[in-house]
C-alpha cells in the first residue's frame, strides 16, 4: 500500500528546507503572483527552482499555489508565468479557475494539477466533475465530515487531500467576503486580513470576537490513513521556523508509528502535548465529527497567550569541545530542563549546566534573543543545523 504524503506549508526557501528535512513528503509554495498569501516572503522565480532542487534531491516534492480568485486584470501574464515555473521544476499546481486548469492539463502535462481547497468541493458528484476535466488530486472543503471523506473515496478513487492542522475559516474557504468590506483587503486575491480574528466594539458591551479555534486531527489520523487518503495537509505558510518543525516532526512520528504499531495512547498523549504547546490558540476537530457548534469558535473573552517554550536554533555543535552553539529565542538559564530535537528525529533532555556568551564569557542567565550563546552537552546524537532547543515538559 502506497504511503500517506505528509504535505507542509513553506513562506520562503528556508521553511521549505527547515520542514522537508523535518520529515515533510511534500511542500506547498506560492509564488510572487496568483497565490493566496501576498504577505507571505514567497519564492522568486530562483527561488522556486532552488527549492525544487533541494526538494527533489530528497526525493521530495514541490506544489505551487495560482489558487486565486482571477479578474481579468488578473489574467495578465499568467500564460508565461506558468511555464517559467514549471521550467523550475515544480510538481503541480494547486488551482481553483477552470480556465487555469484546462490550460495546464492541455499545456503542460508533465505536471499534476490539485484542485484548491478554494473551490470548497464537498460531494463526490462535484469530485467527479472535476475528474473528468483532468484534475489529479482535489483538496477537499475543510468542512466535510470523516464519513464524507471516506464516501468520496470511495465513489470517485482519485487522490483526495484533507487538512489535519492549523487555521481555519469563519467562513468556507474560498467563499469569505469580510477582508473586502472592512479593509478592502481581497482574501481570494491574497489580501486576508483576518477580520474573523478582530474584536469588534460594541456599545456599552464588552468587545465582540468570532474566531474559530484551531484544526488539530493528530487523533485521527490512523483512520484517514486507512479510508484512503493520498495526502495531510497542514496549513500555515506564514508560520514559524519552530512551529513547523514541531508540527511537522510531531506528525512525521505519528505517521511512523501508526505505519509500524508503535503508536500507543501514551505516545499520542505526549505528541498531541507537544503540538498543544506550540501555538497559542486552543484547538477542535471542527466539521470531522459532527457539525461545528459553538464549542468549535472563540467568542468574547478569549485569551491567546503565546508561551516561551522555544530556545534557540542551533548553528553548529563542537563534539570536541561539547559546546552547542545556537541564537537564542526566549529567556532562560542555568538549571533549565530543555530538549534538543534534531530534523532526523532524534532527541536528547539536559540539564543547562554552563552557559556562555558569543565571547565565551560563563553567565548564569540568556535575556537577549537573537543573540548567540553556548551550552555544555555531552551527547553521541547528531546535532546538525537547524536542530532545535526547547524547554522540556516531559
Amino acid at each position: 500500500m502506497k504511503r500517506i504524503e505528509l504535505l507542509s506549508p513553506a513562506g520562503d526557501i528556508e521553511r521549505l528546507k527547515v520542514t522537508l528535512l523535518y520529515g515533510a513528503d511534500a511542500v506547498y509554495i506560492g509564488g510572487e503572483k496568483y497565490g493566496l498569501r501576498a504577505n507571505a516572503t514567497n519564492f522568486t522565480l530562483d527561488q522556486i527552482r532552488e527549492g525544487c532542487n533541494f526538494a527533489h534531491n530528497l526525493g521530495k516534492k514541490v506544489y505551487l499555489t495560482v489558487n486565486m480568485v482571477f479578474h481579468d486584470e488578473d489574467m495578465d501574464g499568467i500564460e508565461e508565468y506558468i511555464a517559467s515555473v514549471v521550467d523550475a521544476g515544480i510538481d503541480a499546481f494547486i488551482v481553483s479557475d477552470p480556465f487555469i486548469i484546462s490550460y495546464i492539463k492541455k499545456n503542460f502535462s508533465q505536471v499534476e494539477v490539485h484542485l484548491s481547497t478554494q473551490d470548497s468541493t464537498t460531494n463526490y458528484k462535484s469530485v467527479e466533475y472535476f475528474q473528468k476535466q483532468g484534475v489529479d488530486r482535489v483538496v477537499l472543503a475543510r468542512e466535510v465530515s470523516f464519513f464524507e471523506i471516506k464516501e468520496i473515496i470511495e465513489k470517485t478513487g482519485i487522490d483526495i487531500e484533507v487538512f489535519i492542522h492549523g487555521a481555519m475559516c469563519t467562513c468556507y474557504s474560498g467563499r469569505c467576503a469580510l477582508s473586502n468590506y472592512v479593509t478592502n483587503r481581497d482574501a481570494n486575491r491574497g489580501g486576508c486580513a483576518q477580520v474573523c480574528r478582530f474584536a469588534f466594539g460594541v456599545e456599552g458591551k464588552k468587545d465582540f470576537t468570532f474566531a474559530t479555534k484551531d484544526n488539530n486531527l493528530a487523533r485521527y489520523i490512523g483512520q484517514l490513513i486507512d479510508i484512503g487518503v493520498t495526502s495531510l495537509k497542514v496549513e500555515g505558510r506564514m508560520r514559524s521556523l519552530y512551529y513547523l518543525a514541531t508540527v511537522i516532526g510531531t506528525y512525521r512520528e505519528i505517521i511512523d508509528r501508526y505505519y509500524n504499531n508503535t503508536l500507543t495512547e501514551d505516545i499520542l498523549r505526549v505528541l498531541e502535548d507537544r503540538l498543544s504547546r506550540v501555538a497559542n490558540r486552543a484547538v477542535s476537530t471542527h466539521y470531522f465529527l459532527k457539525m461545528a457548534d459553538a464549542t468549535d469558535q472563540y467568542y468574547t473573552g478569549r485569551n491567546e497567550a503565546s508561551n516561551q517554550d522555544y530556545l534557540g536554533q542551533v548553528i553548529s555543535y563542537d563534539k570536541a569541545k561539547k559546546l552547542v552553539k545556537f541564537y537564542e529565542r526566549n529567556y532562560f538559564q542555568v538549571g533549565d530542563l530543555v530538549e534538543l530535537f534534531t530534523p532526523s528525529g532524534n532527541r536528547v533532555s539536559f540539564i543547562i549546566e554552563k552557559l556562555y556568551d558569543e565571547d565565551m564569557n560563563q553567565l548564569n542567565v540568556a535575556r537577549h534573543p537573537d543573540n548567540i550563546y553556548y551550552v555544555y552537552l555531552d551527547t553521541d546524537i547528531n546535532i546538525v543545523k537547524y536542530s532545535m532547543i526547547r524547554l522540556l515538559h516531559h
